[in-house]
């Protein structure tokens, strides 16, 4: 152990001999190490899993593999299904994303029936279903591909089926309309596109966040454009009949200077909800918590559990089987990487940053999607890139909480 302190600072001494006496006084060795890291130059870095595995989900030479965190994951044991965009790689300077935005770009999903352990590639688009389109793709429509018409949803969709899987897809991040498709089968096959409302906003921006109440009763959480018409600020809707109407329910917070996009939500008890949510201000990105004691009907600001993401990143957020929450993100500055929090305490306290993979070649990173294998250890998908100029591709860590 060392303790890195100035001759000059006797207070500081004091107050360091004084915690030694109590922890040794108590048997409190972590204190001790506390102390230790508290006063070191490495405090700074955020502690590393130190059993982790990385996988390469999508990784194809010349391609961009991105954004996990707007299409879905769902998971029944150790399958598990996610779902991402496949583009062309092209270095579009230090800022951008380096996806070929005049190519063609693919809604793609990615299946494990191990795990995380091993990964197949699926294409709905073959079936007709989830074809990308809208603004809010970074590449274009494959030729030939066309988007279904959209329908009103008749009902009927049974939310506790043991297969069931809903995606919710945008058309575009600011004032667009969005649309929502689920399967039976675990992603086999898609029914589809449904028309979500707008709610009375200028536009919705949809990325997949619920919560299953019942067989035909379901919250959804998504993000509506403010009354500028650019994103954006989230809010809770719901359907009791099966996803043939949806209603609002709450705004979840005020109206916010920069953005509030993106949530993810997971259930306390049989009232209690808790949302993390991705915000920005001119510079400064971070994640804050809203909690609600009712179901969802009223919110309220809880905590910043990550108060920097340098410049932004959407958090993914899981319950554990033993209570804790687990959230996960990326941090796109140096060091770049994908890093995580626990909460032994439904989200009222957190953790300090744990990096789960560093090492990233820069800013283009992350947008995690988390689930909990039947054996206690977390996957985690995102994408990534090792290099600065190399191809961004899907990965998964298997970690152990």
């Amino acid at each position: 152990m060392s303790i890195s302190v100035g001759l000059n600072r006797p207070l500081r001494l004091v107050r360091v001999f004084a915690t030694l006496i109590r922890a040794a006084r108590n048997g409190l060795l972590a204190a001790i190490a506390m102390i230790s890291v508290g006063f070191s130059p490495l405090a700074a870095q955020p502690p590393k899993v130190e059993t982790a595995t990385h996988i390469k989900v999508y990784a194809v030479p010349g391609r961009f593999g991105g954004w996990p965190a707007n299409h879905g994951i769902w998971s029944w044991g150790n399958e598990i299904l996610v779902g991402f965009s496949a583009g062309y790689f092209k270095d579009n300077g230090p800022n951008r994303h380096a996806i070929d935005h005049d190519r063609p770009e693919e809604h793609l999903l990615a299946r494990s029936r191990d795990g995380g352990q091993t990964w197949t590639i699926e294409n709905p688009a073959e079936q007709g279903s989830l074809i990308p389109a809208g603004a809010a793709l970074h590449g274009v429509t494959p030729p030939g591909l066309v988007e279904r018409p959209w329908a009103d949803c008749p009902g009927g969709i049974d939310f506790t089926h043991p297969d069931f899987a809903l995606t919710v897809r945008m058309t575009d991040v600011n004032a667009g309309t969005s649309r929502f498709s689920y399967s039976l089968d675990r992603g086999h096959t898609w029914r589809g596109p449904f028309r979500l409302p707008l709610f009375d906003q200028p536009g919705i921006a949809a990325r997949t966040d619920y919560l299953v109440n019942g067989p035909q009763d379901c919250l959804l959480f998504v993000t509506a454009a403010k009354r500028n018409g650019r994103e954006g600020r989230p809010l809770c809707v719901r359907t009791s009949d099966g996803g043939k109407s949806w209603r609002f329910v709450a705004w979840i917070g005020d109206e916010p200077k920069g953005y509030a996009i993106m949530p993810a939500t997971v259930r306390l008890n049989d009232s209690e909800l808790l949302t993390a949510i991705r915000c920005r201000e001119e510079e400064r990105s971070w994640i804050d918590t809203y909690r609600s004691l009712d179901r969802g009907l009223t919110w309220r600001l809880d905590q910043t559990p990550a108060s920097d993401l340098g410049e932004g990143n959407p958090p993914s957020l899981i319950r554990l089987a033993d209570g804790r929450l687990c959230l996960t993100y990326g941090y796109r500055a140096e060091p770049f990487g994908i890093r995580a929090r626990l909460s032994p305490d439904g989200g009222r306290t957190w953790s300090r940053d744990i990096t789960i993979r560093g090492r990233g070649g820069g800013r283009d990173l992350g947008y995690p999607r988390s689930v909990q294998r039947p054996d206690g250890k977390v996957v985690t998908i995102y994408y990534f890139h090792d290099e600065p100029l190399s191809d961004r591709y899907i990965a998964a860590t298997i970690w152990n909480p």
